[in-house]
């Protein structure tokens, strides 16, 4: 048995090896370190926005004035409350983070464990209030936790009993936390689907020592999606951090039927067949044949027709 790692030599092939040596590092100045230690992200630019389900919302439609928001309107937390200042008055937020679970399988390669992730799980956040001196910071994460429980009308019944809700009358779809930077232009934003409050935290009160009255709870969530999911950063065909969707070819090489149609379309007008324009740009000459040649306007308005196609 040959004990040599290379590969026996044979009358048809010789197997090489070749070695690459890694250069020594080099002196680098500090100029060409501070324009990535400066354009850094700061962790003090963000803010919440909650929104809570209402009776518009599919299930709720026949308890019409017994949903979530009406039931925090009794309580003194208005509408404007809950999208304005319940955001701004959280003073501590944690971007969320999530976590995959594997599996381990053995046997399927001599001496090797493989592991595959089979499931993604979402951890919990917490997020820290500012109790303003009429107390709405705290009652609304209290009624909220409260109309989870279906509380009776009269609490201080000896036969009291809770009745839980169901979870699309409790859960939010639309809460968001956005990161941005000091100039406005530059963010990231999450959106949390099937949010609710989990446990709210004791808040500690003390003769000695005023401070600013603050209130913890957790919160949990199903998912949250990373980048805009808004109507309007879809069609503007920029939503979930996508930047490769600019005029709906399909840049990335996956899309919907809608962005395969325009690859065809575009692959018709220059020729091409069975190709993506913007992956084969070196191989594509973007001149106009046919019916097309001669017609073809320098600069295209949104909704001016440039073609036609039988399908």
């Amino acid at each position: 048995m040959r004990d040599s790692i290379f590969p026996y030599k044979t009358s048809k092939y010789i197997c090489y090896v070749i070695l690459f040596r890694v250069p020594a590092p080099r002196p680098r100045g500090i100029s060409d370190f501070l324009p990535k230690i400066q354009n850094v992200a700061q962790s003090s630019h963000y803010f919440v926005k909650f929104s809570l389900p209402s009776t518009a919302s599919g299930f709720n439609l026949f308890k019409k004035g017994r949903d979530l928001r009406s039931y925090l309107r009794r309580k003194g937390i208005n509408d404007r409350f809950i999208i304005e200042d319940a955001g701004l008055l959280c003073n501590d937020a944690v971007l969320p983070g999530s976590a995959l679970a594997s599996v381990d399988t053995r046997g399927d390669f001599q001496g090797v464990i493989e592991r595959f992730a089979h499931t993604r799980n979402f951890t919990q956040i917490n997020l820290e209030f500012y109790v303003d001196n009429e107390y709405r910071s705290l009652k609304f994460l209290e009624h909220w936790m409260e109309y989870i429980t279906g509380s009776t009308p009269d609490p201080s019944r000896d036969n009291y009993y809770f009745q839980l809700n169901y979870p699309v009358e409790y859960k939010s779809n639309e809460t968001r936390i956005v990161k941005f930077e000091r100039d406005y232009n530059r963010f990231l934003e999450y959106r949390f689907i099937g949010l609710f409050p989990i446990a709210l935290n004791s808040v500690r009160v003390a003769y000695q020592g005023s401070q600013v009255l603050k209130a913890t709870c957790s919160f949990s969530f199903d998912r949250y999606i990373c980048g805009e999911s808004s109507s309007l950063a879809r069609d503007l065909q920029r939503a979930f951090n996508n930047i490769f969707r600019g005029g709906g070819v399909r840049y990335d090489g996956i899309g919907g039927p809608d962005e395969a149609f325009k690859d065809n379309v575009l692959s018709d007008v220059y020729r091409r067949v069975d190709s993506n324009i913007l992956n084969d740009l070196p191989n594509v000459s973007f001149t106009p044949s046919g019916n097309v040649a001669g017609s073809f306007p320098s600069s295209v308005a949104r909704g001016d027709t440039i073609g036609s196609r039988i399908v």
